[in-house]
């Protein structure tokens, strides 16, 4: 069966959290148009900061993805991977897989909060956004209100 993976990467400092900045960065989309992609591999969109959160698309491997894809008896069982361990805010009970039969998708959203080990730098803070779609699906799939959502963000301070 089909398996289609986009992974939106939204990224940016201590200078977005608040006026102009956060506003664009909250206007950031969480889903895209998918282009044509092989199998293996997943559409990933990376917006940062510095370039105005503006979208750059590439493909990447699908078992570079921190997600974990499981087909099943004409399931797909999609858990997103929260990694590094360390990273805020902190996670101590995680939402169950999610659990797709054929014509459905999900989205799946994480935030990360990280200082640097010295905490010399500033924080630094990314959002990950994983559409995943289980069936054969257009190019706009995920432009559309998902089937199922997950909300897994939490506070950034």
């Amino acid at each position: 069966m089909e398996i289609t993976v986009q992974w939106i990467r939204t990224s940016w400092t201590k200078q977005s959290r608040g006026g102009e900045a956060a506003t664009r960065r909250n206007a950031a989309p969480v889903g895209f148009r998918v282009p044509p992609t092989p199998p293996s591999a997943a559409h990933v969109v990376r917006m940062h900061e510095q370039d105005g959160f503006d979208p750059h698309d590439s493909q990447e491997d699908l078992r570079k993805v921190d997600i974990q894809l499981r087909e099943n008896e004409g399931r797909l069982r999609v858990l997103p991977r929260v990694q590094p361990l360390f990273a805020i805010p902190p996670r101590p009970r995680r939402p169950p897989a999610v659990r797709l039969v054929p014509g459905q998708w999900v989205r799946w959203q994480l935030n990360y909060r990280f200082s640097s080990a010295a905490g010399v730098r500033d924080w630094s803070y990314w959002t990950d956004t994983f559409n995943v779609a289980y069936g054969p699906v257009g190019t706009e799939v995920f432009l559309s209100p998902p089937t199922v959502l997950v909300d897994e963000r939490g506070p950034l301070r």
